[in-house]
């Protein structure tokens, strides 16, 4: 059920010094309907970090253990390190190169998120920022399909991806989608300072974080399917941005 190397932590005292140390946990599983003082503390802990409890019955979580003493409670923490927005632009600032970050809405799949960092990394991006619900996080799984770009790219998780697209608006960022009903890339002038969105395996860019965006581009294609693989949309996507940084 867990990814090989990934971190697990049982037992109520374990989880709660994790969460108070404020490291980085990616799920927390909690008996339902436990209701007792030290649990009852787990949740108002996790409510700070902004985190959603999955309550589940205790066969789950004794499937799940790895010890044999979760006392009801099983957090799953990150492989690796998160960073901040700021330490992506800063990361730009030092090279003195207009910053060049990769959005992810929702990708579930962690070959996806591995292959689209070290894109990422080849590419020359800043950093990924990815949101802290409903996608899949810096598992072990990640860092292996990454082949090391993980060590070097630096990843951000943010609540709201509408909100940050708003924030790096600010320091003069433009934002373009992928979308297979937008202009053809190659005819979009995609240099400076830009935030390129990739949606959702299966949904694509959602509504909202659409609408935040300047400009929408499609990657031109001859063949009889509707759509490229998110981590191959993105990798033709981010060496255009490449292609037209080198003019």
């Amino acid at each position: 059920m867990n990814e090989t190397n990934s971190l697990q932590i049982e037992g109520r005292n374990a989880v709660l010094e994790a969460l108070r140390a404020g490291k980085t946990i990616e799920k927390l599983f909690i008996l339902d309907g436990c209701q007792d003082g030290p649990v009852n503390t787990i949740k108002r802990e996790a409510k700070k970090h902004d985190l959603i409890l999955k309550f589940v019955d205790k066969t789950f979580l004794d499937r799940m253990s790895e010890e044999g003493k979760h006392q009801g409670v099983i957090a799953i923490a990150a492989a690796y390190k998160y960073f901040e927005v700021e330490d992506i632009l800063e990361e730009a600032r030092s090279k003195n190169e207009p910053p060049f970050i990769i959005i992810l809405d929702e990708i579930e799949d962690p070959h996806n998120l591995g292959a689209i960092i070290r894109t990422a990394n080849m590419a020359g991006a800043h950093g990924v920022i990815i949101p802290k619900n409903r996608a899949v996080g810096l598992t072990a799984t990640v860092a292996r399909t990454s082949a090391g770009a993980l060590n070097f790219t630096k990843v951000c998780k943010v609540t709201n991806i509408a909100n940050t697209i708003d924030q790096l608006k600010k320091e003069g960022l433009w934002f373009v989608c992928a979308d297979m009903d937008g202009e053809i890339m190659y005819s979009q002038n995609l240099t400076g300072p830009i935030g390129l969105v990739i949606g959702n395996e299966g949904k694509g860019v959602g509504r909202l974080v659409k609408e935040k965006c300047d400009f929408i581009t499609a990657i031109p294609t001859r063949g009889n399917i509707d759509s490229l693989n998110a981590s191959v949309a993105a990798g033709v996507l981010a060496f255009e941005i490449v292609r037209q940084r080198l003019k």
